[in-house]
């Protein structure tokens, strides 16, 4: 029997019809080419348009940490390099689910770096503009810490 080659394809997974094949944030990328009203071009998230149209780039609530946190990912993506390692040599099955839990509180402790930093920065800034961008980042980060606390 052959595997199908990697890459994006329809989904198999319930719930996931017509959202194959996006990485990330990569649907909402594509906003950029778009028409906005009276014929502009909407911008890249993370892009902020001042009233005279000049663009200017925003920082992220993680770009302070950027570096603390890509070391933390490296950390994370060796222990799941050790994990394959583990099941490629038969390692004892407890073993392996330990190191997974290890793994994943890694994971979460990232999550959760993330948020708090989207907190701080994003939604309180969108709140302190006030409007309806500050409703939108308060739903957005509702769905974010619904979505860490169902996995």
């Amino acid at each position: 029997m052959t595997r199908p080659a990697p890459g994006p394809g329809p989904s198999t997974r319930p719930g996931r019809a017509g959202r194959a094949g996006r990485a990330g944030r990569a649907g909402r990328a594509g906003r950029a080419g778009r028409a906005g009203r009276a014929g502009q071009s909407i911008p890249p998230p993370g892009t902020v348009v001042a009233a005279d149209g000049e663009r200017e780039v925003v920082m992220r609530g993680y770009t302070q940490d950027k570096q603390a946190l890509g070391k933390r990912l490296r950390r994370i993506e060796g222990q799941i390099r050790g994990l394959q390692r583990m099941v490629e040599e038969d390692t004892y099955c407890i073993d392996v689910l330990t190191q997974i839990s290890a793994a994943t509180r890694a994971l979460e402790a990232v999550a959760l770096t993330l948020l708090e930093g989207h907190l701080r920065h994003c939604v309180q800034e969108a709140i302190t503009a006030g409007g309806p961008d500050a409703d939108d980042k308060i739903t957005e980060a509702a769905a974010a810490v619904r979505r860490l606390v169902r996995s």
